[in-house]
């Protein structure tokens, strides 16, 4: 396979001319005939290596449209095209623009140079710092000087033996560049890239050819020829590869939307299901570092990681179905509104039966014998109702707020309370209903077992909804993890029960990152913000009860990821003092 400019196919051409030609001159010797069937000879190897070579190339091409078109993603995809280009030409140097989505820039996307030792773009980790080429000038008309922008913008081909001498474009910025590193840019060929719908996405260009001694040479037509069937490969495969970032970058739009959607529902989760990916991602990334312990030999590739924060920027997704009264529930009487009100107006209402009840008794006395003593007595009875009365005003109204335990003995005085009736329209009320009582008894936190099992269904729900989507193979597993976030190793978890043996590494990562989320955040309306110790404890008893992954703890805790988020997210009174 020829890797140089002047090909052995080239070479192989002249010297089948150089020898028909001392063929003829030896024509007029005696033993003509043997050197004629020497030549034949010699005619056919040499033809059969022209057709070799010819094949070999051919070969390559097609090795390299499989390479390419294999390739999904695009940074490796952009540094292959340079490569197999240079390598095909024996080019010293090579750069590779895009165009922007406006359509009125050239961006450095690759910049190759051997003889300066310079790789940058692609997979180097290395940004080219350079401004990108403007297609068009200020006042609007086509940027012709520049030759990538003239082959954007026309589609055509540029050779040029030697940009010193060529006439036509600006080549200040290549002499600038050779002034100022001592390089010398000579021969080019620039090329533009053009997709199936014959849109211009990307030039190529090729700088200095070198030859077998390493001397700077020109682009031959047959090497332009080649370079251009890789390049009509190389913008085939570029422009999938682009259609296949475009679809991701629409399904990471739709997700984060929907995720933006579920959080804006509730004031006081707006966040959550951001700061959980970025936790999870945090943790899974500890995970690929950890050189000794449980997860030595554990390394997440980028396809698991990218499916991972899928999962968890969908892990909240069934709440979308979740009534907001209910993600929201900041007191136990709260459904649309908070129901304290109610209660409280209706003891006031009690309050003011009991005053009618006593002037109507004073009344009743004053009428019959007016009996200061009696009405004493009526009066003593209604201050006595009236400060029990609000007694229990207060304390019904302090269980209202998730602040306190309720313990056996709070939970019978609320029944008592509600076991006392008044008369009101000719009809008998209970102090407090039914469904009140119930809310009110919750012994801690604000939710009932029914409006638990609501919440919990989220789960279920997320589940059946990302089942319904078709995610690609790589993100399979999506929905799995994102429905598992609330299981426990010990099976008692949600929605399905899991065991540990059932949870996979994925799944445990993101409970843990949820529920610290949970614990620290500083926005929730039933609790106050939590400090990190705290937060770490909790943990801890958890892991001990096996309801979470002990390992990740650990990791969690002992690599310092637990306060590098903090840092990132927490305010500063969450900090213990030192």
């Amino acid at each position: 396979m020829p890797d140089r400019n002047h090909s052995g196919s080239r070479r192989t051409a002249v010297e089948i001319k150089d020898f028909l030609t001392a063929v003829a001159e030896s024509l007029g010797h005696d033993d003509c005939r043997a050197v004629v069937a020497d030549a034949a000879v010699e005619v056919e190897k040499r033809v059969n290596e022209l057709i070799f070579e010819h094949g070999a190339v051919i070969e390559k091409l097609s090795e390299i449209g499989l390479a390419l078109t294999g390739e999904i993603r695009l940074e490796k995809l952009l540094e292959m095209i340079v490569d197999e280009a240079r390598h095909l030409t024996g080019a010293d140097a090579g750069t590779l623009y895009t165009v922007d989505e406006s359509g009125r820039n050239l961006n450095f996307s690759i910049l190759h140079n051997d003889s300066m030792n310079v790789r940058v773009g692609g997979t180097s980790g290395v940004e080219i710092a350079l401004p990108p080429v403007p297609l068009y000038t200020d006042d609007g008309s086509r940027n012709m000087d520049h030759v990538s922008a003239y082959c954007a913008l026309t589609g055509k081909t540029v050779n040029i033996a030697d940009v010193y001498e060529a006439e036509g474009f600006d080549f200040t910025g290549p002499r600038k560049y050779d002034s100022a590193t001592g390089y010398r840019s000579k021969s080019m060929l620039v090329m533009a890239l053009k997709n199936h719908e014959k849109d211009i996405i990307g030039v190529l260009q090729l700088l200095n050819a070198l030859d077998d001694d390493g001397s700077i040479v020109g682009f031959s037509k047959d090497i332009v020829n080649i370079v251009g069937s890789l390049a009509s490969q190389a913008a085939i495969a570029l422009t999938s590869v682009q259609l296949i970032q475009g679809l991701k970058d629409l399904l990471y739009s739709v997700i984060q939307s929907i995720a933006a959607a579920i959080d804006a529902k509730s004031p006081y989760t707006n966040g959550h299901i951001e700061r959980v990916v970025e936790l999870t991602s945090m943790i899974a990334e500890g995970i690929n570092i950890s050189a000794e312990g449980p997860f030595s030999g554990v390394n997440f590739s980028e396809e698991e990681i990218e499916e991972l924060k899928l999962a968890a920027w969908m892990h909240d997704v069934g709440k979308i179905s979740i009534p907001e009264h209910v993600v929201d529930k900041s007191t136990k009487l709260e459904t649309i509104f908070d129901r304290g009100d109610m209660v409280d107006s209706r003891f006031n209402l009690i309050a003011e039966i009991l005053n009618n009840e006593r002037l109507e008794k004073i009344i009743e006395i004053m009428s019959d014998d007016g009996d200061n003593l009696k009405i004493s007595a009526v009066e003593a009875e209604y201050a006595r109702k009236l400060k029990d009365l609000e007694d229990d005003r207060k304390f019904v109204l302090s269980c209202n707020i998730p602040n306190e335990f309720m313990t056996d003995e709070r939970i019978a005085r609320i029944n008592s309370i509600a076991s006392r009736t008044y008369h009101r329209g000719g009809e008998t009320f209970n102090w407090l209903t039914a469904d009140e009582v119930e809310n009110l008894c919750v012994r801690k936190g604000t939710l009932t077992d029914k409006e638990r099992k609501v919440i919990e269904s989220h789960a279920t729900i997320t589940r059946e909804m990302l089942d319904r989507l078709p995610f690609p193979k790589r993100f399979s597993n999506v929905p799995k993890f994102a429905a598992a976030h609330h299981e426990k190793l010990d099976g008692t978890g949600y929605p399905e029960g899991l065991s540990a043996a059932e949870l996979p590494l994925q799944a445990r990562i993101m409970a843990v990152a949820d529920i610290f989320e949970a614990l620290t955040a500083k926005d929730r309306p039933y609790k106050k913000p939590m400090k990190i110790s705290q937060a770490v404890e909790i943990l801890k008893f958890m892991d001990r009860d096996r309801h979470i992954d002990h390992d990740i703890v650990e990791l969690l805790i002992k690599s310092g990821i637990y306060m590098e988020y903090a840092r990132k997210e927490l305010d500063p009174v969450q900090f213990d003092d030192e």
